[in-house]
C-alpha cells in the first residue's frame, strides 16, 4: 500500500523596510509556519536628517536620493502582496513639516503603503527585534539603538519591554550640531558629550545599571564602534569603558573625520561616527554601564517579529485597545453589543464594501471597545476627549496614520460628522471611512438604550449617498427614541452628503 502525502506549504516573503534618519534598510524573510529565515538584506545611507534645513523642511536634493533608493527597494517586492509589506518612518519624518507631500512621493517610489511610527513605538519594535535575535534568558536587558535623529532605551525581559524612552539626538543631529563640516576638536567633543548627558539626565535613574543586568546595543554607529574596538585590539571583550577612552583619545588626535582612519569603518560612516561615538560615550557615563555586547536584531526584524504575531493572533494592537478600554472604565457589555450590531451590519454590507470588509471590522471592533473612553474624562463633549488621548497616545503597535483613523472614527461616532477631517486621511480611508463612521454611528444609535434586548433583523444597505435601513414591520412605532433619533441622524449625515431611509 502506498501512502500520499501532502505537499508542503511554500513559505510565504515578508518584508520590512526602515526609514530611518541615517540609513534606508529592507530586511525580506521567508515565513514557513512560524518559522523565520531571513533571505536577503538591503541597505543605503540617504541621511535624511540632514537634508531638514532650520524650517523643519526635508529640502529638495535629499528627498530625491530617498526617492530614487525607494524605488530601487520597489523593484525587489513589487509582486509582495500589500499585506506582507511594513514600511516605517522614524524620527526626520517624525520631524519633518513637509512629511506628508514627501510620503505622497515616496509611497509612488516604492509602491506601498509607509506609516510613520511614534518614538515610543520605536523603541517597542527595536526591543522585538533584539530579543528575538538573543538566546531567550530571565536578566534584565538595557537595549540601546543610535539612530540618525533619535537614541531609544529600553529595559525589558525577555520578549517583554518594561521601559521605553526616544531622545531627539542621533548620529546625524549630534554630528550637524557639533561636528560642522566633519571638524573636530577638545571642545566640539567635550560639548557633544555634556549635551547628550544632559538630554539623559531626566532619565538616569529610570535607565541606570541598577535596573538591568546586561546592556546591548542595536544599531549602525554601535556595531561600527563595535568592529573599530575588536580591529583595533582596544576592547576584545565587547564594547568598554577603558576601550571608549582609547578610541577617544584616537578621535582627539584628528582635526578632521576624513583623518579618522580607523580600521573597520566604512567611508559612508566616517561623517556621523563621531557623533554616534559622542552618544555611546555619554550614555557609559550616565548609566554606569561596564560592558556592552552587540546584537543584529533592530527595528526591520521588530517589524518582522510583529507582522507574526498578527498574523498568529498575537496582534500587540488588539491588547493595546483592551488595555486602554480597562484603564479608562469602559462598559464591556455595551462594547459588545455594538460589536455584535457592528458584524450584523458588515455581514450584509460586504458586497458593497469589497475587499477592505475584514479590515474596516478590524477597526470598527476597536473604536466600539474605545469610543466611550472619553467618558472617564467628562460627559459633556466625551468623544472629542476619548478622539484625543487616541491621536495623541503611545499605542503599542499601531502608526501614527492607523492613530488617526480609530481617534476620527470615536470622535465621528456622535453628533456633527468632521467631513474635513474624514477626507485628510491617507488613501484609501479618505474615501472609504465615511461608510465605517456610518456603521459605527448607527449601531452606537440603536443601542443606545443599553437593553440587553436583542435588535430585530433588520436589513441595510448601502449605495453612494444612500443608506437604507428596513425594521420588521411595526418595530419602529413601538419605538419612538430610535425614531426620533434616527430622524436627528438623518440631519446629521444630510451634511455629509448622504440620505438615511428607514421604514
Amino acid at each position: 500500500m502506498t501512502t500520499t502525502q501532502e505537499p508542503e506549504q511554500a513559505p510565504e516573503l515578508v518584508a520590512a523596510v526602515d526609514l530611518g534618519s541615517n540609513s534606508f534598510h529592507m530586511i525580506i524573510c521567508s515565513v514557513q509556519g512560524s518559522q523565520l529565515q531571513t533571505i536577503d538584506r538591503l541597505k543605503e545611507m540617504v541621511r535624511l536628517a540632514s537634508g531638514l534645513n532650520q524650517k523643519n523642511m526635508l529640502d529638495e536634493a535629499t528627498q530625491q536620493r530617498a526617492l530614487a533608493c525607494l524605488e530601487r527597494f520597489g523593484q525587489r517586492i513589487q509582486n509582495f502582496p500589500a499585506s506582507n509589506v511594513r514600511i516605517v518612518g522614524t524620527n526626520t519624518l517624525r520631524t519633518a513639516k513637509n512629511a506628508v507631500q514627501f510620503l505622497n512621493k515616496a509611497e509612488q517610489a516604492i509602491g506601498y503603503p509607509i506609516h510613520i511610527i511614534s518614538g515610543i513605538e520605536e523603541a517597542r519594535l527595536i526591543y522585538q527585534g533584539v530579543a528575538h535575535s538573543l538566546q531567550s534568558n530571565a536578566s534584565r536587558r538595557l537595549v540601546m539603538d543610535i539612530g540618525g535623529g533619535s537614541t531609544e532605551y529600553i529595559i525589558g525581559t525577555n520578549a517583554l519591554p518594561a521601559q521605553k524612552e526616544s531622545l531627539r539626538m542621533g548620529c546625524v543631529t549630534i554630528s550637524n550640531r557639533f561636528f560642522t563640516h566633519g571638524e573636530i576638536s577638545p571642545h566640539r567633543l567635550q560639548q557633544a558629550i555634556l549635551y547628550v548627558r544632559q538630554q539623559l539626565s531626566s532619565y538616569k535613574n529610570l535607565f541606570d545599571h541598577k535596573h538591568w543586568d546586561e546592556a546591548i546595543g542595536a544599531s549602525g554607529s554601535i556595531r561600527s564602534i563595535r568592529k573599530v574596538l575588536l580591529a583595533m585590539d582596544w576592547s576584545p571583550g565587547g564594547i568598554t569603558p577603558e576601550g571608549l577612552e582609547k578610541l577617544k583619545t584616537h578621535i582627539l588626535s584628528c582635526r578632521h573625520t576624513t583623518e579618522l582612519n580607523l580600521a573597520e569603518l566604512d567611508a559612508e560612516r566616517e561623517p556621523v561616527f563621531v557623533g554616534g561615538f559622542a552618544i555611546l560615550y555619554a550614555t557609559f557615563q550616565t548609566l554606569n554601564i561596564d560592558k556592552m555586547s552587540v546584537s543584529d536584531g533592530a527595528l526591520r526584524e521588530g517589524l518582522i517579529y510583529d507582522y507574526l504575531g498578527r498574523k498568529f493572533n498575537h496582534d500587540v494592537r488588539a491588547e493595546t485597545v483592551q488595555t486602554l478600554a480597562k484603564h479608562y472604565h469602559t462598559d464591556p457589555a455595551q462594547s459588545e453589543r455594538i460589536n455584535n450590531a457592528i458584524t450584523y451590519m458588515l455581514t450584509q454590507l460586504k458586497p458593497f464594501l469589497g475587499a477592505q470588509t475584514k479590515v474596516m471590522a478590524q477597526y470598527l471592533s476597536w473604536a466600539a471597545d474605545l469610543h466611550e473612553i472619553g467618558r472617564n474624562i467628562a460627559h459633556s463633549q466625551y468623544h472629542k476627549h476619548g478622539a484625543y488621548i487616541i491621536k495623541h497616545g503611545d499605542l503599542a503597535g499601531f502608526s501614527q496614520q492607523n492613530q488617526n483613523l480609530l481617534s476620527t472614527l470615536v470622535l465621528a461616532h456622535r453628533r456633527k460628522i468632521p467631513n474635513k477631517q474624514i477626507s485628510k486621511l491617507p488613501p484609501p480611508w479618505h474615501k472609504s471611512a465615511i461608510y465605517m463612521v456610518i456603521i459605527l454611528r448607527l449601531a452606537v444609535l440603536l443601542l443606545r438604550n443599553r437593553s440587553h434586548t436583542a435588535l430585530p433583523d433588520f436589513k441595510i444597505s448601502l449605495a453612494p449617498g444612500n443608506i437604507n435601513l428596513q425594521f420588521p414591520e411595526g418595530w419602529l412605532d413601538n419605538a419612538p427614541l430610535t425614531q426620533a433619533d434616527l430622524k436627528l441622524e438623518a440631519e446629521y449625515l444630510t451634511k455629509a452628503k448622504f440620505t438615511l431611509h428607514a421604514s
